[in-house]
């Protein structure tokens, strides 16, 4: 069977949101945000990445400063913004794959032409207590924004996050919920399955991590349930033994770094590959990929805008050439 990962950058473009989840060390309520050199001196270091991940907090232009920044940039939206920083990688070789919390169906079409991909975590399909502080993380505002994805055929990154007071039954709803989306739209190329790690100065510090068979089961349940070309990704950087999740049907270890952490969970460094190959024994094939999945390459779901780019840089089969 093959495994399949990408080599990405990490850029943080803002760690300010509306959002005020129990769980997440993420977020600042004090200036914080990437300009233009910023991003370029990540971009800069990228040697032997394919894809510019761009992650930041929701609705970031809710805050007046954001607001004034971007009105004297020139910028309109912070969507806007973003744009310009996908093409800036692009410019530089990188492939973008933006995570922007709920955006509206307007805001995805103006991204679409400049992403690989692009990506939701549904986290959970029910209201959570650690999520009363979060409208952005209403379970119905966000299944609508990845529906709209669907509509636009962008290829689709989403998932749950397991531990932050859910029910074993909610984990199942949830993953049914994202197969149903991915049978009806069919643009959600993995699914991940995310264990809750407790961040210091929140309000779920002293959280118990789920259990490795709570993971196990969910990979089990998503592997199930999931049409087969749908991925499960899981994070190699956050279970000690990938190799019995890959057992339990996943298939997919999502971008890996070599120069930036992973700013969600800093406490977590990236497994280097020779460590995930020893510990997959031979017994699975690693294969690197791009931002977008093989089969939306082969079919292709992607851009006038960033054709010259993903056709340089695939195979006859979609994978990394």
């Amino acid at each position: 069977m093959i495994v399949t990962y990408s080599k990405n950058v990490f850029i943080p473009v803002t760690r300010m949101c509306r959002n005020r989840c129990h769980y997440c060390g993420f977020r600042r309520d004090e200036w914080d945000l990437m300009d233009f050199q910023d991003v370029e001196v990540i971009l800069l270091r990228a040697k032997r990445a394919s894809e510019a991940l761009f992650t930041f907090g929701e609705r970031a232009d809710q805050f007046k400063s954001v607001k004034e920044w971007l009105r004297k940039k020139g910028f309109k939206t912070f969507v806007d913004y973003v744009v310009e920083l996908n093409k800036l990688a692009l410019s530089y070789g990188l492939l973008p794959h933006t995570n922007a919390g709920i955006l509206k169906k307007n805001e995805l079409k103006k991204l679409k032409k400049w992403n690989a991909s692009m990506g939701l975590m549904l986290e959970q399909v029910v209201e959570l207590e650690c999520h009363s502080e979060s409208p952005g993380k209403k379970p119905e505002r966000r299944l609508r924004a990845i529906k709209n994805a669907g509509k636009l055929e962008i290829p689709f990154t989403t998932g749950i996050l397991i531990g932050i007071g859910e029910s074993k039954e909610d984990r199942f709803y949830s993953l049914e919920t994202i197969s149903d989306v991915a049978k009806n739209y069919g643009h959600i190329q993995e699914v991940i399955i995310q264990n809750f790690s407790p961040k210091k100065g929140t309000k779920m510090e002293n959280w118990k991590e789920p259990e490795l068979k709570e993971m196990i089961e969910c990979v089990r349940y998503a592997r199930e349930i999931l049409p087969p070309d749908v991925a499960v990704q899981v994070p190699p950087n956050l279970v000690d033994d990938v190799k019995v999740l890959i057992d339990a049907g996943a298939n997919d270890l999502g971008g890996l770094s070599e120069i930036t952490p992973d700013y969600i969970n800093p406490e977590h460094p990236w497994p280097s590959l020779e460590k995930i190959e020893r510990s997959l024994k031979g017994e699975y094939v690693l294969r690197e990929r791009l931002p977008i999945h093989p089969k939306y390459v082969v079919e292709g779901w992607y851009s006038m805008e960033i054709a010259w780019l993903i056709e340089a840089y695939s195979d006859e089969e979609g994978y990394r050439c």
